[in-house]
């Protein structure tokens, strides 16, 4: 019973330094991996050479399909390019099973310590990740030491060594239990080095161990479809092509297993060797036969998975696939932030007409856009909470803060419009009052900044430019001023008895108020971007106020 516990323990010791590694190489290179996919575009060769590269990195094909899918998902790469993709990141996923199957377990003690040492130096800081990510390969190979000693004495009692010999190999339950075991640990790579241990070992023999292979090569396509299935369309179908190919790949090499192990595994001898040979042989052979035919699948899978008719005539970009790589989800909040900043946008341009014309049609359709804003706000921080903190670097970090506060501010204009909009309609439109010439050339010009704040608001957002975040700042103190100015002369006017500034004394104090609110939200959007540069002081006061 302690042997198979110490086998139990061995075996999530292993998926579990695999997912370490994945996550902490995710975290310092994922920006870096981003870009790199997204510029293999040129040609299949390309595209399969960035696919094995990036997955040698992560050691996971399924964190490449989740970052290739959010691509499609969001129109940065076509679905044919990211079908290569993943054939080589099958591929490379294949040749780091090659390299962890031979005996590196003299590097675990360095790794680990190394890697300690890093983390607790430099905790939360690039150094401390890739501290993270020598820990997560130190126990990676200290778990397939641990593996080959567990099982070795496991197949030395008597019971164990009964049950074994009553087994018989069965390929088809050998493929689904491989499968099943991939998507359990969320990771094939892990199943491959396994089962190669357990070859090696005699607890499995190798026929069987060929089976869980491509098993586990089945599984490591299914897992991805499962991964997506919340995501839009656009981003399951590169996950339903894969699939295909490992399908069609299963069903070609199966009845294949028997002449490898008569003319090949006698050859190569160690066993280990042998399974993760044949893994890496299954995948390339997959690589080579189906590179030609991507856009034929391509076609296939959005045959099977057609676009939704959408509703609001628009791409949405909050992908749940993109979440396991925080770089690429930040980008799809982004993106759905500047849509937040375009309905705004719209809703606040729209102002002006309404005032103009006494349109009370358009008053009340702009009102009923900020139902949007505000759905769109609790989606993206749905969305950002769902991203893992722990995962992001500093300035990852510093940037979902920085989309939170902006899609704050937008939901907060979003209400102050709505508002005023509709003190616009009971308080002008509905009584038929006029504001006095002069007072409509203050909104208008009040209304006229504040649409400009805005472009430069998003600006500031977008670019992070410390001298626009400058500038907006000054823009804040300049409409102050102006709404003081205007609010004085609207004053002097009710001091001549000026009949139409009498009749919407109220609504005009009112809204210059409200554009200077909406004004310092906009603003406000500056603040992340001077106080990381240390471009604020601490208070407005010159000097600390004593009591006498």
């Amino acid at each position: 019973m302690t042997h198979l516990l110490n086998l139990l323990a061995a075996i999530a010791l292993l998926v579990w330094g695999t997912h370490l590694v994945r996550a902490d190489v995710l975290r310092v290179l994922g920006a870096n991996l981003r870009r790199v996919l997204a510029r293999s575009t040129g040609s299949r060769f390309t595209a399969v050479m960035s696919g094995i590269g990036v997955t040698a990195l992560l050691q996971s094909s399924t964190a490449t399909a989740l970052i290739a899918s959010a691509f499609v998902g969001q129109a940065l790469m076509t679905l044919p390019a990211a079908l290569a993709v993943m054939l080589g990141a099958d591929i490379g996923t294949s040749l780091m099973a090659l390299l962890f199957s031979r005996d590196l377990s003299w590097l675990s003690p360095l790794f680990i310590f190394v890697g300690v040492v890093l983390f607790i130096a430099r905790q939360s800081t690039t150094v401390g990740y890739v501290g993270r990510i020598l820990i997560g390969l130190g126990l990676m190979l200290l778990a397939l030491h641990l593996v080959t000693v567990s099982a070795n004495a496991l197949t030395q009692a008597p019971a164990m060594r009964a049950l074994l010999a009553s087994l018989s190999s069965d390929l088809w339950l050998e493929i689904t239990v491989g499968a099943v075991l991939s998507v359990l640990s969320y990771s094939s790579l892990a199943i491959v080095l396994l089962t190669a241990t357990l070859a090696s070992s005699g607890v499995v023999p190798v026929d069987v161990a060929l089976g869980l292979v491509l098993g586990a090569n089945l599984g490591s396509g299914l897992l991805a479809v499962l991964t997506t299935l919340s995501a839009n369309v656009q981003t399951r179908q590169v996950p339903m092509g894969n699939l295909v190919f490992k399908v069609l790949g299963v069903a070609l090499v199966a009845p294949l297993v028997g002449l490898w192990l008569r003319h090949l595994s006698p050859v190569l001898g160690d066993k280990a060797t042998s399974v993760v040979l044949f893994h890496l042989g299954f995948n390339l052979l997959v690589g080579l036969l189906f590179i030609g035919l991507t856009q034929v699948v391509a076609r296939w899978a959005q045959y099977w998975l057609p676009p939704a008719p959408n509703s609001t005539g628009r791409q949405r970009h909050l992908d749940a696939s993109a979440l396991p790589t925080p770089s690429v989800a930040l980008s799809c909040a982004v993106r759905e932030a500047m849509y937040q900043s375009d309905v705004v946008e719209t809703m606040l341009r729209g102002i002006l007409p309404v005032i103009k014309n006494n349109d009370l049609l358009l008053a009340q359709s702009l009102q009923k856009m900020d139902d949007t804003v505000d759905e769109l706000y609790s989606d993206i921080k749905y969305y950002l909470t769902k991203i893992s903190r722990e995962a992001l670097s500093e300035n990852e970090g510093h940037r979902w803060t920085d989309i939170i506060t902006f899609t704050i501010n937008m939901e907060q204009i979003g209400d102050i419009v709505e508002r005023v909009l509709e003190d616009v309609e009971n308080k002008k439109i509905r009584t038929g009052r006029q504001f006095s010439p002069a007072g409509m050339a203050e909104i208008t010009e009040l209304h006229s900044r504040l649409v400009s704040n805005l472009h430069l608001s998003v600006s500031v957002f977008l670019n992070g430019n410390l001298r626009d975040a400058q500038k907006l700042l000054e823009e804040k103190t300049r409409f102050r001023d102006l709404e003081r100015e205007y609010a004085t002369t609207h004053l002097d006017r009710l001091s001549v008895n000026t009949l139409p500034s009498i009749e919407t004394s109220s609504l005009h104090l009112d809204l210059i108020s409200d554009l200077k609110r909406i004004n310092s939200h906009i603003c406000s959007i500056a603040y992340p971007i001077l106080e990381a540069a240390g471009a604020l002081v601490p208070n407005r006061l010159r000097a600390p106020i004593t009591a006498e």
